[in-house]
């Protein structure tokens, strides 16, 4: 029997179709990484039975990276990033070791069916898939095929079914059109990144934003941003004037009428044509016309219009809108949401859809009516022979799906079910008046025939006064004729739903990932969300696109990268050569960056204006090791102290509170030590700010705090701080933080674990003694007398914090990470290190104490 590996793209996804496939006849386990899980039954496969194996990945398995030292930003000038830094492949999670787990289940399987999503991103993460697997299945006898790739739009048992009879192959085109994208993302947005970000932020102290990034697709969507608000500012309100006209058919009711022409901007003109008006005394009708009309049905529903009206209608975000739908698509609730098509194929089952909604109680009515007289063809939209457009697969109730689930769904079925029904019909009337020699108009809507507007109310036409019955020829006394001065008014900022239009009009992003540039505007302080969904720029994200536009206006207009994906969609249809389309691009940007570089005093100028530089921003806090005055400690984002005597800037701990740590110098520079703190029920630890940006030992690395230290005599290290190994991650040291009594802690050094112990205690030391049984350091305990746990009205206690009876019921584990390596028992490959490396130089201890100690730990805790 022959074993068939099946890999769908989320956990979710891989149960629903095995539950269709098998038809509910499974057996499931979890796979080793505890994230997927592995759905098994027997069936036939191409005429044979077979054994299936479903499970599924996270999303992408691999992401591009640059190698080792290219990713220091201190190390490598950014314009290496273009050509020289080699690029490599790395696990996009590598906490989940998808690879491992991919290679665990493919062992042995003699074929291969991919169920990722149909998409560019999807065939993608297929190759991603067989790389891992295929070293490991079972060779293919002679010319026999092992690898099938499933096409399907929805999670229903039809689509499915259809598909796993209709297995076709991955498409290596479309895998390398993203590879291509992700490569000059990767490469154009790191250079141009790191560059600016280091530039300004040396230069700068109130930029308020921890990175300032570049991105093909992201910088282009602020300049939109910044396009709009130019115009605001930039624009003058005129004068104008209206004539207004108000007639009386009958004498209780008042029609206003419109002006033909419109508007003027001339007093003197205005008021001439009020004189005139003023001497007729009626108005004389001189034509009346009836003509039917159409308000056409939508095309069906894609994911830019989906977005547009999540944002403009709904009050959702672009990234949120997508989150829900694609978790409505997981669910079975809806079809694939990603797709550019806005036409229905011609074997598409609409009636069966629409039955779907036929008991609905908010629809159920216009359902029914619809199948009994029969639906209307949808509109011709789009073809862009990917996805048919975004339906709902299955009925569904508020209860189920819960706020802004249920929301998007409930339009996208309401404008599923408009697609398939009647446009609108409505009588327009149009009456035209003279009074005197200026003509004016009145119109009157009525509808015959409401058709789709019934199932989407906001769509109908506004209920007016009804026209009177007049002929050509009637007089109607006139009631007043009065001038109405008013402004233009400026345009208003971009709403979430036209920046989406523009974006798609010069193909910026893909439907995928155009909430994603917008997403990264909004976090990187470029532009706030103001009500109504309107996007504000901010100081910075103005003066960024100005500096753009100055240098090389290029950068920041959408023409480029609308060419560039163009070639990448070249490469997905296989018109393209893949190098050719990256060595060209790279190229072109390489000198645009050189010319960025070379041109930055341009921007610097803009930046000037809107913000201070480092030496005045800040408040003074701590002193400088070199020079002895006080640095000063920038808050905003990215905080860090700057000495502008030596005109020098260091880093610090992000996230947190920065305060002087008593007046404490560094031993080994003189720095007057800082204590970073995130909260009172958080961990706390001091830092010398010369250290933490230029680490004096060999095993440190930057960024590292006086609790990673490995000074051997400094009474503020991990030598002589340290206490033992974290009971939950690999390599972390618990360290004593002493400036938390009397709600002592001691707390990881690497991950989030916080221990608190000793409550109420006068006095917490280490001592340089260690403990027999699990080598960690021993601590030295002064109570108070009124409150001291120990027997015999003792204050003083000297043990171990894991092994000592007496301090055991003292010992509270708080604060821990999500994942507990600690729950799952002793792990082999623990060892236990005492108080890590700056105590114990040499060596690695007897393994078997400390992971029976783990165990023992775990029970503990637990």
């Amino acid at each position: 029997m022959r074993t068939v590996l099946m890999v769908a793209e989320k956990p979710s996804l891989a149960q629903s179709i095995a539950k269709i496939l098998s038809r509910g006849n499974m057996s499931s386990r979890k796979g080793l990484n505890g994230a997927c899980s592995v759905h098994e039954y027997t069936g036939s496969f191409i005429g044979q039975s077979a054994h299936f194996k479903m499970t599924s990945v996270c999303g992408h398995v691999m992401t591009l990276d640059f190698i080792g030292k290219y990713n220091s930003w201190d190390k490598v000038d950014p314009a290496e990033l273009f050509s020289k830094a080699p690029t490599e492949k790395k696990e996009a999670n590598p906490k989940l070791t998808m690879v491992k787990f991919l290679q665990v289940e493919g062992r042995g399987c003699d074929c291969i069916v991919l169920w990722l999503d149909c998409d560019k991103e999807g065939e993608n993460i297929c190759f991603e898939v067989l790389d891992a697997v295929l070293p490991v299945m079972n060779k293919a006898r002679g010319t026999e095929r092992t690898i099938y790739r499933a096409k399907f739009s929805s999670i229903t048992d039809t689509d499915i079914c259809n598909a796993m009879n209709h297995l076709g192959e991955p498409n290596r085109n479309e895998a390398l059109s993203v590879d291509a994208r992700q490569e000059l993302d990767l490469r154009i947005g790191c250079a141009f990144t790191r560059f600016q970000t280091k530039y300004f932020q040396g230069k700068y102290g109130n930029l308020d934003s921890s990175l300032i990034s570049f991105g093909p697709c992201q910088t282009p969507t602020l300049g939109f941003c910044v396009e709009r608000h130019d115009k605001i500012q930039s624009f003058k309100p005129e004068t104008y004037w209206v004539l207004q006209a108000k007639v009386n058919p009958e004498k209780e009711s008042s029609l206003t009428l419109d002006w033909d022409r419109v508007r003027v901007f001339d007093r003197e003109v205005a008021q001439m044509f009020l004189n005139i008006t003023k001497m007729a005394k009626e108005a004389k009708v001189e034509s009346v016309s009836k003509k039917e009309k159409v308000k056409q049905r939508p095309l069906a529903l894609n994911t830019v219009e989906m977005l547009r009206v999540a944002s403009a209608a709904l009050g959702m975000g672009p990234q949120h809108a997508m989150q829900i739908a694609e978790r409505l698509y997981t669910q079975g609730y809806i079809s694939y949401p990603r797709t550019e098509t806005t036409h229905y194929p011609e074997n598409f089952d609409l009636k069966g859809c629409l039955r779907q909604q036929a008991n609905n109680p908010y629809w159920a009515e216009t359902v029914k009516a619809l199948l009994s007289e029969g639906i209307n063809r949808p509109r011709k939209g789009h073809d862009a022979g990917d996805h048919p457009p975004i339906t709902p697969m299955r009925a569904a109730t508020e209860a189920e799906l819960g706020g802004d689930g249920w929301r998007l769904y409930e339009y996208i079925t309401r404008h599923f079910i408009a697609t398939v029904s009647a446009d609108c019909k409505y009588l327009q009337t149009t009456i035209s008046f003279s009074i005197g020699p200026e003509r004016f108009t009145c119109v009157g809507k009525v509808v015959t025939s409401p058709g789709f507007t019934e199932i989407m109310p906001w769509h109908s036409i506004p209920l007016e006064e009804s026209l009177p019955h007049c002929e050509k020829g009637d007089l109607f006394p006139i009631g007043e004729i009065k001038l109405l001065e008013k402004q233009t008014s400026p345009p208003d900022y971009l709403t979430e739903a036209e920046l989406i239009t523009l974006m798609e009009k010069h193909g910026i992003g893909t439907d995928a990932s155009i909430p994603v540039h917008i997403n990264n505007i909004c976090q990187r302080n470029y532009v706030t969300v103001e009500s109504g969904r309107r996007l504000k720029p901010t100081n910075l994200g103005i003066v960024l696109v100005h500096g753009y536009y100055k240098i090389d206006a290029e950068l920041v207009l959408p023409t480029i990268r609308s060419a560039v994906e163009k070639q990448l969609n070249l490469i997905a249809l296989g018109k393209a050569n893949y190098h050719q389309v990256l060595e060209h691009t790279l190229d072109i940007f390489k000198r645009k960056f050189h010319y960025f570089v070379d041109s930055i005093a341009g921007m610097d100028e803009l930046m000037e204006v809107s913000f201070s530089p480092l030496a005045a921003t800040g408040k003074p806090l701590s002193r400088c090791g070199k020079c002895h005055r006080f640095m000063k400690y920038i808050q905003a984002k990215p905080s860090r102290l700057h000495c502008s005597h030596c005109d020098d800037t260091y880093s610090l701990p992000q996230n947190g509170t920065i305060k002087l740590y008593k007046e404490l110098r560094c031993p080994l520079d003189d720095f007057e030590l800082v204590l970073w703190s995130s909260g009172s029920r958080g961990k706390s630890y001091p830092l010398c700010p010369y250290c933490y940006n230029h680490p004096p030992f060999r095993d440190m690395k930057k960024g590292m705090g006086c609790n990673e230290c490995t000074h051997p005599t400094c009474q503020h290290s991990l030598s002589m701080l340290g206490i033992g190994q974290c009971v939950e991650c690999e390599n972390g040291v618990l360290v004593l933080d002493s400036t938390s009594g009397p709600k002592w802690k001691m707390a990881c050094n690497k991950c989030n674990v916080i221990v608190h112990f000793f409550e109420n205690a006068h006095k917490v030391r280490v001592s340089p003694e260690t403990c027999d049984l699990c080598e960690a350091a021993l601590v030295d305990v002064d109570f108070n007398k009124a409150k001291s746990p120990l027997p015999g009205d003792e204050t003083q206690h000297s043990g171990c914090v894991f092994c000592d009876p007496v301090f055991q019921d003292l010992v509270e584990l708080k604060h821990a990470a999500m994942r507990h390596p600690m729950h799952r028992g002793g792990q082999g490959k623990r060892q236990g290190r005492g108080r890590g490396k700056g105590r114990r130089p040499g060596g690695r201890l007897n393994p078997k104490k400390p992971k029976d100690k783990m165990a023992a730990l775990a029970a503990y805790f637990v």
